[in-house]
This record gives structure tokens, C-alpha cells and sequence, in this order.
């Protein structure tokens, strides 16, 4: 199975146009510091509900850190029936010093 991944700047490009769903998979207190406008904090917790709940054809970017794990959990929404998912490159470290001051 090939694992989808996107940029930062392709990622941004599909924020501005709400293209797609934002999947945050870093721990609650990452999230709660900082995050990309509008995603989706994914934890073991609701994990369930989300596979129940959101539509599998539904565009999804997952991110984690450094896009180490998001490479797992992207596999993971795949194996669950997402169709359109991919994880991005370099995680929020590589997200944060380019666009974290822009406006949402």
C-alpha cells in the first residue's frame, strides 16, 4: 500500500480552499497550544467515532510533528476505507515557522 503525502504549501493551498479535513494526531496538550485552523484533534478516544462518523470519500490530511507517525494513522484510516487521505511532510514543525502567523 503507497501512503499519500502532501506539503506544507500544497496543504495550505487545500486549507484557504476548504478542501479537505485537518487530522491532528500529536497529544492533547500539542493540539491545545497550537494547531492548524480547523483540524481535528484524532486520539485513541474517538478514534472510532470519527471512522464511523465522517464520510470515507471525504479528503483528509493527516499530521503529526515530524510526519513520522501521520504515515501510520494515514495507513490506518486507508486499511478503515478512506479513500482520499495523506499525510504531510514534515509534520507541524515544518508547518508552524511558515504559516502559523497568518490569519485563519
Amino acid at each position: 500500500m503507497e501512503i499519500a503525502q502532501i506539503q506544507i504549501h500544497e496543504a495550505k493551498k487545500k486549507l484557504d480552499e476548504k478542501s479537505c479535513m485537518f487530522v491532528d494526531i500529536r497529544d492533547p496538550g500539542s493540539y491545545r497550544q497550537a494547531h492548524i485552523p480547523g483540524a481535528i484533534q484524532l486520539h485513541d478516544g474517538n478514534v472510532q467515532e470519527f471512522l464511523q462518523n465522517t464520510a470515507k470519500e471525504q479528503p483528509v490530511v493527516v499530521y503529526c510533528y515530524h510526519g513520522n507517525s501521520s504515515l501510520g494513522a494515514t495507513a490506518f484510516l486507508m486499511e478503515n476505507g478512506f479513500t482520499n487521505v495523506a499525510s504531510m511532510s514534515g509534520g507541524f514543525e515544518a508547518w508552524r515557522p511558515v504559516y502559523e502567523h497568518e490569519p485563519a
